[in-house]
This record gives structure tokens, C-alpha cells and sequence, in this order.
């Protein structure tokens, strides 16, 4: 029998490199403005049992992370501050938890801090369980590569593991342009759905271009008067702007689901939908190494695409704040952390 054997306990030296003890990291002392976020110089992590260490060079910016810093979102969960915010990073293996790991010091990775539980990806270092992790896709940047994992994961959960996208599926879904609804558009007509969107007439050709076959101005058409009987719809605003989310069970089929996405967006949903004779749920993503990894096969492949907006270096972590906080963006907001 011949047997594959492991790598010598020595192989990873060509790929190590020295950590400091200290970091740079933009964090909050307290909730607040976006004027909360500055540099601070703090401790670099230590992993423990399947964490990894990863040297972070860029770290997406989303709608949670501003939530939290203004004091909703996850703010109740932070142990202790001051804390690092921020879950989406790409960047480098520094320290693996054991010699033959597939992840070995020195592999290009990306994926999900484990915040509030441990510090965030707006820092130099990052801990990360290895189930959070997989290897960054070959034809991508760091930079556009940590602007995937959040908002892949949960438009894959949502439209893929949720919905089921399936040939024939009529599905409607609101913010399409934004970081989540770009995935979600693009994953929803890779499998067959019709997906009709509803966005900024300035997003229209560009939709079309990532696979919808309708695009509905919000700024100008009221979709309940254009869009009728589908059979799911991807909730992304919730009742949160102008009844998004009532106004969502009117265009459903008997039956049909409805998925709300943002946290505290509509907290009746459920009532409203079963009165309304539907189907509802709300959804949380969940970080998963193997999805990342079928995500990243369909990036290389250009099956779908990641879209950045802009990218703010680390000590400019307000400004991209309130860029998300906006609502105009179009795909992701990144932080540069570090150089390649």
C-alpha cells in the first residue's frame, strides 16, 4: 500500500513570516458616528485550536458592520471595548493550527472574522476558524476578493439553500445593486430563475448585464403595480423604507416565500405573511469554507462577478462608513489594510 506522507514539520520556514506584537486597527471606544472610528495600535490576536492567523490586506465594509458601530446591529454582543469591527477579509496564512493543514503559512486566502466573539478584519492580523476560511480565488485581488464572503455567503444562502432557485422560478429582488443584491442577481439567473430588480434607473443597464431580466426604477414605478404573482421574493430593505416589505406580499403567488434579510428590518413579517395566506422567513448567514471555496470556483470561472465600489485605506474606515451608509453604492466598499 503506498502512502502519501505528510509534509516535514520544517517545509512551511519558506513561507513564514515574523509577527509583530502590535497592530494597527481601526476600532470604536463607544458606539457612535462614524467620527467613532479611528487607528488605534492593539494587541495582534492569538489563534486557538482551529484558528488560523492571516495577515489581513483588504477588509469588506458592510451594512452590519455600520449598524454596529452606531449602536444596533451586533453592538450588544461586544464583550469589551475597544473593539475591532468588521467580519469579510483577504489576505495571507501566517500560522496554521497544525503542520499538515491544508491552509499552510503563507496560502492566499479569504473569509469571515469571527466578530463580535473575537476581534474584526479592520486590522493588520485577523484570527479566523479554519471552517471560515478557504483560498482566495486565483483570478481576483485582495481587494476584490475581500469585498466576496458576507455578502456571497448570504446571497447564497438566501437565493441557493433558501429559495431554491430552480429553471422556470419567478423571483423578485429588492437592492439588487447593492452587496448582497449583486450576488443575489447573479446567483438567482445562474440557476434558472427569472429575476426581476428593483434599483436606481442608473443600475439598469448594468443588472441586465449580471442576469435580470427586469429592471424596476424604485424612483419612479411602484413594482406592485408592474410585477405580480412570483414565486419568491428577496427582501433586502424591509419595511425600513416606504413598506418595501407589505408591499412585497401583494406581488407573491399563493404560497410564495418571502425572505427578509436585513436584521430588525420589519419585525411582523411572519404575522403579516401567514395572514396573507404565504410563506416567510427571515435569514442570518452562517460562515462555511466549502461554500467559499464553490464560490471562488465561480469567480475564476467569471460564472459571477464581485463589483467594488471604492476602497478607502484603513484610517479612512469613517469615510467608507458613511459611503455604505449612503445607500448609493454600487457592489462592495473595501478597506485597504496592507500591501500584497
Amino acid at each position: 500500500m503506498n502512502h502519501r506522507p505528510l509534509k516535514p514539520t520544517t517545509a512551511t520556514d519558506h513561507s513564514a513570516e515574523p509577527v509583530p506584537d502590535r497592530m494597527r486597527a481601526s476600532v470604536i471606544d463607544a458606539t457612535g458616528g462614524t467620527d467613532a472610528l479611528h487607528i488605534l495600535d492593539v494587541p495582534v490576536p492569538s489563534p486557538v485550536l482551529s484558528e488560523l492567523l492571516i495577515r489581513v490586506v483588504a477588509a469588506g465594509v458592510n451594512p452590519i458592520d455600520t449598524k454596529t458601530r452606531a449602536g444596533s446591529g451586533l453592538s450588544a454582543a461586544i464583550a469589551a471595548y475597544p473593539a475591532t469591527l468588521g467580519f469579510d477579509f483577504s489576505g495571507v496564512v501566517v500560522s496554521a493550527p497544525y503542520e499538515a493543514h491544508p491552509l499552510s503559512p503563507g496560502t492566499e486566502v479569504y473569509g469571515l472574522a469571527s466578530f463580535p466573539r473575537t476581534g474584526g478584519s479592520y486590522a493588520e492580523y485577523v484570527v479566523a476558524p479554519s471552517q471560515s476560511l478557504a483560498r482566495k480565488p486565483t483570478s481576483l485581488s485582495h481587494v476584490e476578493a475581500a469585498g466576496v464572503p458576507l455578502a456571497a455567503l448570504t446571497a447564497w444562502g438566501v437565493v441557493v439553500e433558501t429559495a431554491r432557485a430552480h429553471e422556470g422560478q419567478r423571483m423578485l429582488i429588492h437592492a439588487g445593486s447593492g452587496g448582497v443584491g449583486h450576488f443575489a442577481v447573479q446567483l438567482a439567473a445562474y440557476f434558472g430563475a427569472r429575476v426581476t430588480v428593483t434599483a436606481s434607473g442608473r443600475n439598469a443597464a448594468w443588472l441586465r448585464e449580471l442576469g435580470a431580466a427586469e429592471v424596476i426604477d424604485y424612483a419612479t414605478t411602484r413594482f406592485e403595480d408592474v410585477v405580480a404573482d412570483v414565486d419568491v421574493v428577496i427582501d433586502l430593505v424591509g419595511n425600513t423604507a416606504d413598506e418595501v416589505g407589505t408591499r412585497s406580499l401583494q406581488v407573491l403567488r399563493p404560497g410564495g416565500l418571502y425572505v427578509l434579510v436585513p436584521t430588525g428590518a420589519w419585525p411582523g413579517y411572519a404575522e403579516a405573511a401567514e395572514a396573507a395566506g404565504l410563506r416567510a422567513t427571515s435569514y442570518k448567514v452562517a460562515p462555511d469554507g466549502d461554500v467559499l471555496a464553490t464560490l471562488g470556483r465561480l469567480l475564476d470561472s467569471r460564472a459571477i462577478q464581485v463589483y467594488i465600489d471604492s476602497v478607502f485605506d484603513l484610517g479612512d474606515a469613517s469615510a467608507a462608513h458613511e459611503a455604505v451608509e449612503s445607500g448609493h453604492t454600487r457592489g462592495k466598499t473595501v478597506l485597504r489594510v496592507s500591501d500584497d
